[in-house]
């Protein structure tokens, strides 16, 4: 396995690099999303557990490379990315299209490294075998903006800016567009563990769509509702900090009995 490099790649952000970890979370930002949306998180983790942030083109210090909007392609371009930093455990946290990113990232792990995590979580997104025709991503500029701004997803600074505004909107456009193309392509099962993370009151997915992840796991599977809309974890940090630390700390216990 190669050996990841001092300073972060082109797809990874280490904001808080703790080189004497045990395991590294790797967090996959919603549609639209940055890397810099899980800085808070990082922050917070405790020091057995090291954050890597994705950092998908388009965006920040990426603007000017092209977008990428197809789940597959991304999900290629991200494991390959992610195999130097899989020389400790990997568990992953993504975020309504990162929970999708991630479960297809974790397949090619698997499939094609013989990877297992130690664990996905799925954050505010339905079960990727759970479909929806959904176009948010064919809508004017105007369209779009009404969607972020009904999910309250997108910082307000920004939303009363339009030139910042303008200048981020192809990057969410392109997400959508990866985001609602993407069609579940029947396979093993992961064989890593799976918790189901979700808002009570979020419009973009059932209790049904989110409870159904478990359909996708050989392993255990666990399913937490929270208070709250599509980005409710902007109101629990550290529940969902404390939920990702007990459970790696459960899951390294359990290795060696396995």
């Amino acid at each position: 396995m190669a050996k990841p490099v001092e300073d972060d790649s082109l797809w990874i952000r280490r904001f808080h690099p703790r080189p004497d970890s045990e395991v590294r979370l790797v967090c996959l930002p919603h549609a639209g999303g940055s890397a810099s949306f899980y800085f808070p998180m990082s922050d917070m983790m405790g020091t057995s557990v090291e954050v890597l942030s994705v950092q998908y083109p388009g965006r920040q210090d990426r603007r000017a490379e092209p977008c990428i909007s197809s789940i597959p392609e991304l999900a290629d371009l991200v494991a390959a990315a992610l195999v130097p930093w899989a020389d400790r455990p990997l568990v992953f946290f993504g975020h309504s299209m990162g929970a999708t990113l991630g479960f297809e990232v974790a397949r090619r792990l698997e499939r094609d490294h013989g990877i297992v995590l130690v664990g996905l979580f799925a954050s505010a997104r339905r079960a990727p075998s759970r479909k929806r025709h959904e176009t948010v991503h064919q809508r004017d500029d105007r369209g779009i903006i009404t969607e972020l701004q009904r999910l309250s997803g997108t910082n307000s600074q920004i939303m009363g800016d339009e030139e910042l505004l303008r200048m981020v909107l192809p990057a969410i456009r392109a997400d959508y567009r990866a985001a609602e193309t993407y069609e579940y392509d029947p396979g093993p099962k992961l064989r890593c563990p799976i918790v189901s993370l979700v808002g009570d009151d979020d419009p973009k997915v059932t209790m049904d769509e989110a409870r159904a992840w478990g359909e996708h796991t050989e392993s255990s599977f666990d399913f937490q509702v929270f208070p709250g809309g599509h980005f409710y974890l902007a109101s629990h940090q550290s529940e969902i900090v404390n939920a990702i630390s007990d459970h790696v700390l459960t899951q390294l216990r359990l290795k060696p009995s396995q």
